[in-house]
């Protein structure tokens, strides 16, 4: 049986961003919703919640992301969830001192990935079908002080990005640095701008699972390319 996945961008920013509200997403499938990070000007919509899964359980948005999922009736917290037919899968990400995640959402043969910091490319995003992804660097990374992570840039997101054959990359924790370089007409080799608010809505078969999915016909398979 078909269903549909919704995927809606609650901010693309990154941290203190001066134009975008900071980075979050909110998932829809059949019966459930769960929102991913957010803060401030990205909280999900009225409506009831399964959880409210966060990406940095140490990050400076902790507390007011506390105060806010409190009023919903959940705790903030990072780890695996099975919603029906969807599988919410917590995986670590190379990204600073102390552990931090990403997301790989499985729902029959449909894979998305929402990873919106990281150091390392997540090998586990590999053949996603939707990549939400970090761009709060643009041609340079930033390493942080100490050599502890950092985050990598958006010219090496996307190359890594089409080395392991995400089919569409959308870039979600937009930087100063890339803000700098939109506003200059500058374009990502592959991939696209995320737009606050904006829903990308797939379809799943809850006849196949993903790890039957054949992984060589997509093996060569490139993100959507920067417009």
């Amino acid at each position: 049986m078909n269903h549909l996945l919704r995927l809606t961008l609650l901010g693309v920013g990154a941290m203190n961003s001066p134009r975008f509200a900071p980075a979050g997403l909110l998932l829809g499938c059949p019966g459930h919703r769960v929102a991913f990070d957010g803060g401030p000007g990205a909280e999900p919509p009225p409506g009831r919640l399964d959880a409210w899964l966060v990406t940095d359980e140490q990050a400076e948005l902790r507390s007011e992301l506390r105060r806010r999922a409190a009023t919903r009736g959940v705790s903030p917290r990072a780890g695996d969830l099975e919603l029906g037919g969807v599988r919410v899968r917590c995986c670590p990400v190379a990204h600073t001192s102390h552990p931090a995640y990403g997301y790989r959402i499985e729902a029959g043969a449909l894979v998305v990935a929402w990873a919106p910091e990281f150091w390392e490319f997540p090998r586990w995003a590999a053949q996603a079908d939707l990549m939400f992804a970090e761009a709060a660097a643009w041609d340079r990374p930033i390493r942080f002080r100490g050599g502890v992570g950092g985050h990598m840039c958006v010219r090496t997101v996307s190359e890594q990005a089409v080395r392991y054959g995400v089919r569409r990359l959308v870039y979600a924790h937009i930087g100063r640095p890339t803000l700098r370089a939109i506003d200059a007409g500058l374009k990502p080799p592959a991939g696209e701008w995320g737009v606050e608010g904006r829903t990308y809505t797939l379809r799943w078969d809850d006849s196949l699972p993903w790890d039957e999915r054949g992984a060589d016909a997509r093996s060569t398979a490139s993100p959507r390319r920067g417009r």
